[in-house]
């Protein structure tokens, strides 16, 4: 049986979102669609999220964020948004986003360390780079002004015994909104514990 879904307009939750492109179409691996892409996250941010982290992939992103409308509202925001700026401003007629989304509430600050430690790490997973912070299209590149932390999920000292949970899937309790690819992540998560190493020097917590 498919989990609640959380229709408050917020509820103080932190999720990382999930969604892939139309036919996983590597579309983001050209930088105009890229960048269109975080600009479209800061414009939404504040007003309707909190963004913590983010990787767009060439086929795919991941959004860590605090909602403050729904969460459905939230990835409606990002992903019809940027539909529209992509038609508009790129003259673009494609299908971008497959249906849906899939998430998962962020349970405790060790969870959340686990997945602000995927969501940094992926391009280097991916071979798209060798250290996370070179990869330009990811908060863990130096320079973005991202949001802290709510208060109890703050990552606290990695050598705490919360820190052995990063061995667990923190998938699974995944709702997936009629999208596939969180699946995908919940084999991966587990390994951000090789990758411990806080990335650069701005507005974030490790």
């Amino acid at each position: 049986m498919r989990p609640t879904r959380e229709h408050a307009t917020s509820n103080g939750q932190t999720y990382m979102i999930t969604s892939s492109t139309w036919g996983r179409r590597a579309l983001f691996s050209r930088a105009v669609w890229a960048k269109l892409l975080i600009d479209t996250l800061y414009h939404y941010r504040e007003t309707a999220y909190l963004l913590h982290e983010f990787v767009v992939m060439p086929d795919h992103v991941h959004i860590l964020l605090t909602p403050k409308t729904s969460l459905e509202k939230a990835a409606q925001f990002i992903k019809g948004g940027f539909s529209y700026r992509a038609k508009k401003e790129l003259g673009s007629n494609l299908e971008v986003w497959q249906k849906g989304f899939s998430d998962h509430r962020i349970r405790d600050a060790s969870d959340y360390r686990i997945h602000q430690i995927y969501v940094q790490q992926n391009p280097v997973r991916k071979h798209l780079c060798e250290l996370a912070e070179e990869y330009p299209f990811s908060s863990a590149r130096p320079g973005f002004d991202l949001d802290s932390a709510p208060q109890g999920l703050k990552p606290t000292k990695l050598d705490e015994p919360g820190a052995a949970r990063l061995e667990g899937v923190p998938f699974q309790n995944n709702t997936s909104h009629d999208a596939p690819e969180g699946a995908l992540c919940s084999s991966k998560i587990a390994s951000a514990r090789a990758a411990m190493t806080p990335m650069g020097a701005k507005n974030k917590t490790a």
